[in-house]
């Protein structure tokens, strides 16, 4: 697998991957469902556990030790034993970063008691039933003869080649959920800020399986423009969702501070970020909700949809912001209305095929609203480059493309030294390329 150089400027800011919750797009909670049984239950030579991969097998059987050594869902509970994780404990009032539910809940397959087989362990981490499901009726189907990927399926494994199962699995830590969610007290602790992009995130894994043709006669395949504009959909709603549950909550702060912009806040005095260009729903000194997804899609849509279902994003996007600023009730009733548009939208674009053109045509879109300053604020920006890369990739053009690419790399490389302008300067220089 070639790993995409934009990992390289996550840094900090990422987050381990998935577990569980509850989401419209996919049922997050029936990773719950049955027993897990733990990941030693994979780990023997004649399982998951080889030292190296099987080629005369449709599965590698080595997937245990790439977990082990390479996927950092695998380190996720140790990150927690961290002087870093151990002061924002302390910060937080809590006795142990180790035994805390809203640590565990993303850094552990933190299923109730009754669902831990004699082998659990949670010093696993995110181990492989925290992505697959509890393996209690599946551990039998997906090893015998003949068997099929929906024989497993009931059994209770987790539909992963899903998009929106997909996305709905991974979002429910990497942006949260009305159970899990990583709130601005958590942040004024010391938790990094939270940032996913689906597609890219999931070619950047280290890889367990390989997308041939048997893989493809079982399970299906997931073009990459579609898992990025499911992944792009379902973080737009999810947050729809967390606005409505936790802007104005009656819990402290009032009100959820995470739910807006952290980079109009947090930087120097001097760094004047704030620019016309994003609309005269944002002014300069205001909280901005978090509208990074919604300009992405807006964008996708401008390609995709009919100009009536583009005003209806638009103008229900552009409430939810304003609501956020002056009325948070306001704020809910907006964020409902986006939440029903994606849901409908997730559907239509899930049963849909885009061809290349279509995809050129957003990718072309997005860095023409970079150049033009739409997209000028960093966890914008930054979606912006991840969009970039993974359409390219989807298009096979990717190599052509890549000094054009490194150059808006550099730009979202640390935010520290983002500049807005900047930005939108070398997104213009290079747009003619895309």
């Amino acid at each position: 697998m070639t790993v995409r150089p934009f990992m390289r400027y996550c840094g900090p800011a990422v987050l381990l991957l998935p577990m569980l919750a509850g989401t419209a797009a996919g049922n997050e909670n029936a990773i719950a469902d049955k027993a897990h049984l733990g990941a030693a239950s994979c780990a023997s030579s004649v399982c998951h556990g080889k030292l190296a991969r099987q080629d005369d097998s449709n599965v590698w059987l080595n997937e245990y030790r790439l977990w082990t050594g390479a996927d950092k869902h695998s380190q996720a509970y140790r990150k927690l034993e961290g002087e870093a994780s151990k002061k924002i404990a302390a910060n937080l009032g809590l006795a142990r970063a180790t035994t805390a539910k809203v640590c565990l809940d993303c850094h552990a397959d933190n299923v109730a008691a009754d669902k831990r087989g004699p082998k659990f362990q949670i010093r696993d981490g995110v181990g492989c039933e925290a992505c697959h499901g509890g393996a209690e009726e599946w551990i039998e189907t997906h090893a015998a003869d003949g068997a099929t990927h929906q024989a497993n399926l009931a059994a209770g494994m987790y539909p992963s080649e899903s998009p929106a199962d997909r996305a709905a699995l991974c979002l429910s830590c990497h942006l949260g959920s009305a159970e899990k969610f990583a709130g601005h007290d958590i942040m004024g602790a010391g938790h990094p800020r939270l940032s996913f992009e689906l597609e890219a995130f999931t070619a950047n894994q280290p890889a367990h399986y390989e997308v041939d043709d048997d893989y493809r006669a079982r399970k299906g395949e997931i073009p990459g423009f579609k898992l990025w504009l499911i992944g792009q959909a379902e973080a737009a709603r999810r947050f729809a969702d967390l606005v409505r549950q936790k802007i104005a909550s009656g819990t402290r702060p009032y009100p959820e501070l995470a739910l807006y912009d952290y980079f109009a806040c947090h930087h120097e005095m001097d760094d004047r970020r704030w620019t016309p260009t994003r609309g005269p729903e944002i002014g300069p000194g205001t909280l901005r909700i978090q509208d990074q997804h919604l300009l992405i899609l807006q964008a996708a849509a401008s390609v995709l949809e009919t100009p009536q279902l583009q005003a209806e994003l638009a103008s229900n996007s552009q409430a939810l912001v304003l609501g956020g600023q002056q009325d948070l009730a306001a704020a809910r009733v907006a964020a409902g209305r986006l939440a029903q548009w994606l849901r409908s939208r997730e559907r239509a674009w899930s049963s849909r095929s885009f061809g290349s053109d279509t995809i050129a045509a957003v990718r072309r879109t997005i860095v023409q609203q970079a150049g033009k300053g739409r997209m000028g604020d960093f966890a914008t920006a930054e979606q912006v480059v991840m969009a970039l890369e993974s359409l390219s990739y989807s298009l096979g053009d990717h190599d052509r493309l890549l000094a054009a690419l490194d150059q808006l790399f550099e730009e979202v490389a640390d935010h520290k030294r983002f500049a807005p302008a900047s930005f939108a300067r070398t997104s213009r220089a290079v747009q003619g390329q895309f």
